[in-house]
């Protein structure tokens, strides 16, 4: 009966964390979510509304959505890495305050390249060429570009970065790393299905275990290559060592 508790006291404190961090990233972009919901609930919207909407949307994301986006990964940075008594409130606002300006140039630039394939994808897609299949070209890198803008916030929280290396090495973990990033990829749509219908985990989950599940993927995968990095350092060393005992070996004469 004591573990049945005890394991009912842990959920409900997981409970606890994960809905108040989800709360403070709701609460931090309020311009983004009020503008969603102000285009969902419209009885009214056209094509060209919802479109003017999500421009307004994409630009508030940079200055809003992104920074609160980045103190929630170093929350669940802690989180995964052990410490979990992290005191919320403290931990989220001090990552938000030291990474809100590099959050947001990110954003602005990740939001730069996104409208640039958005482009790509309408105009190739609107060919009725051969031009056409590169349409499906650009929509892969979107696919990729989605990993590295969650590879981005992992990266942010964990290591001390200038901007342009942060986008980078987001990149380069994305690609370099196929199955992490599809399982990242794989979990975040599922997450994202299942919040949206049931919307009252939007406000309260959603956000939380994305960035505690991303984070996990990222370390897991970081931790893979520190251990091949060492190992391969290791070989060399006695590879080197073997060497220099040949040279040292006494010659015949």
């Amino acid at each position: 009966m004591r573990g049945i508790m005890g394991g009912f006291y842990r959920v409900s404190e997981w409970i606890m964390r994960l809905s108040a961090i989800n709360i403070l990233w709701v609460i931090c972009s309020i311009p983004v979510f009020f503008m969603l919901l102000t285009m969902l609930a419209s009885p009214e919207m056209t094509v060209d509304v919802m479109l003017s909407s999500l421009w307004i949307i994409a630009i508030l994301c940079p200055f809003t959505l992104i920074p609160a986006t980045v103190a929630m990964y170093g929350v669940a940075r802690k989180w995964v890495m052990g410490d979990t008594d992290v005191p919320l409130f403290k931990t989220y606002f001090r990552c938000y305050k030291e990474n809100y300006k590099q959050a947001m140039l990110g954003g602005l630039l990740f939001l730069v390249i996104g409208v640039l394939l958005i482009v790509c994808i309408r105009f190739y897609s609107s060919q009725t060429n051969a031009l056409r299949w590169l349409s499906f070209l650009f929509i892969s890198f979107g696919v990729v570009y989605v990993g590295a803008l969650l590879n981005f916030f992992s990266l942010m929280v964990h290591f001390h970065m200038k901007l342009l290396q942060l986008v980078k090495n987001a990149f380069i973990m994305t690609m370099g790393q196929p199955f992490t990033s599809i399982g990242i990829l794989a979990t975040n749509a599922v997450i994202v299905y299942i919040s949206t219908r049931y919307t009252f985990l939007i406000p309260f989950f959603m956000g939380s275990v994305s960035a505690f599940v991303t984070f996990w993927y990222f370390y897991r995968g970081f931790q893979r290559l520190q251990d091949k990095a060492e190992k391969a350092k290791e070989k060399a060393g006695e590879l080197e060592e073997a060497e220099e005992d040949e040279l040292n070996a006494p010659t015949k004469l």
